[in-house]
């Protein structure tokens, strides 16, 4: 351990006062002084505290790209098949309503953040999934819909702490009943679709690690079961997308067995005249 310090304290005694102000900022001052001025790695409050931040910070910075993929699957296909609307728009809503309670209980950023960046997302994959299924109309319906929603969560004047609670109650049954019919979605066509791999296992890593930094930062039992509720779902989703890696949608499957077969003319499958019985002369 003295070593060990012997090599670290030169450097954490001398950091930029930029650098030291983040790290206060994050782990507070008197788990800075612990881990990086003291080197007291046995301090076990402020390393689970420690290690709770950084889980947060990388599933924030995660989350502002998990999305993306599914975005240029969707638009480099043209096609919404294997992705389910219902199932972002529950989970749009589910993220709307968290978002605005975590926001008004004043919960620290690194609890939450990455909410704000996948429901930014989440409503360009809804407007995407609703234009190529042919109801681009409805796409400006629920943008419209969305922004009014967004008035009446963050507003207190017209949403009291304990209505919103009870919306919190809501959103985590609507977060986990959000996954059901992507689940539904794929088990009924056999395949994943235009769903993005990388989404779903990014999705059940973050849900992980969102159970580990609640417990150690939140002490709000909604959040804690809503966490839980969706690793498990997110659990059956990774095991589909593994499941039907490459595997073609039964809609794809069914156009197959509909495409007519050419037969080839062969000369020897050309009909033959038979002998005529015009009497000549």
């Amino acid at each position: 351990m003295d070593t060990l310090r012997s090599v670290v304290q030169p450097i954490t005694h001398n950091l930029p006062a930029p650098i030291r102000d983040l790290g206060v900022s994050i782990i507070g001052e008197t788990c800075y002084n612990a881990l990086l001025l003291d080197v007291d790695i046995e301090n076990t409050e402020c390393l689970k505290l420690a290690i709770s931040k950084g889980l947060g910070i990388g599933i924030i910075a995660a989350s502002s790209i998990v999305k993306v993929p599914q975005i240029l699957k969707l638009t480099q296909s043209q096609s919404a098949e294997g992705v389910s609307f219902l199932s972002y728009l529950l989970e749009t809503s589910a993220y709307l309503i968290s978002l605005a309670y975590n926001v008004r209980n004043e919960f620290p950023f690194s609890t939450y953040g990455e909410t704000a960046l996948i429901l930014g997302q989440n409503v360009v994959i809804s407007v995407l999934v609703l234009n190529y299924s042919g109801k681009a109309s409805l796409a400006a319906v629920f943008v419209a819909a969305l922004a009014g929603t967004i008035g009446l969560l963050f507003t207190e004047s017209l949403l009291d702490m304990q209505t919103l609670g009870y919306l919190q109650a809501g959103a985590g049954v609507l977060g986990v009943a959000s996954k059901v019919p992507q689940i539904l979605a794929i088990w009924q066509q056999g395949g994943t679709g235009q769903l993005s791999a990388f989404a779903v296992f990014n999705y059940l890593a973050g849900s992980l690690s969102r159970i580990f930094t609640t417990l150690q930062e939140v002490d709000d039992k909604l959040i804690l079961y809503g966490f839980i509720s969706g690793f498990a779902l997110n659990c059956i989703l990774a095991f589909q997308v593994l499941y039907y890696w490459n595997a073609p949608s039964a809609k794809v499957v069914g156009k197959r067995k509909e495409e007519p077969v050419a037969l080839k003319m062969t000369p020897a499958s050309t009909p033959k005249k038979g002998p005529t019985t015009r009497r000549r002369g």
